[in-house]
């Protein structure tokens, strides 16, 4: 399963040159992550309030062309990757089509202050997506 985040970029995440800082697209892959989770019935926040957490341990992207100021783009999300303890995220921005930028987030599974076992009921419903 894909799910697609618009965002319309604000001046305050352009650099000197007017397009996007490099920095800012971890803001725009966690903000689509979220919506991504949304989406599939497990709001980030209400997993949060059950004391569990998927940290980022490792992200990467590659840049392809830039975005600016008041231009939309839509970032592709999707779980590539799932174990008992960890979920990776693959992403693909866009402008009309126009590969900006791909990349990936990993996250392990953390319950309270120590690396866990993803717990079942959200393992499941996360392993529906993966396979779709």
């Amino acid at each position: 399963m894909e799910s697609v985040t618009r965002i319309k970029v604000r001046y305050a995440e352009t650099d000197q040159m007017g397009v996007v800082h490099h920095s800012v697209y971890a803001v725009y892959l966690e903000a689509a992550r979220v919506d991504f989770l949304e989406r599939v019935g497990l709001p980030y926040h209400r997993v949060e309030a059950r004391g569990v957490f998927f940290p980022v341990v490792e992200l990467g992207l590659t840049f392809r062309a830039p975005a600016r100021f008041g231009e939309e783009v839509e970032v592709r999300t999707r779980l590539a990757e799932l174990s008992s303890r960890a979920l990776l995220f693959r992403y693909r921005v866009e402008r009309e089509g126009v590969l900006l930028a791909e990349g990936f987030t990993r996250h392990l599974c953390q319950v309270g202050e120590r690396a866990a076992r993803i717990p079942e009921d959200i393992y499941r419903a996360l392993s529906v997506l993966h396979l779709k």
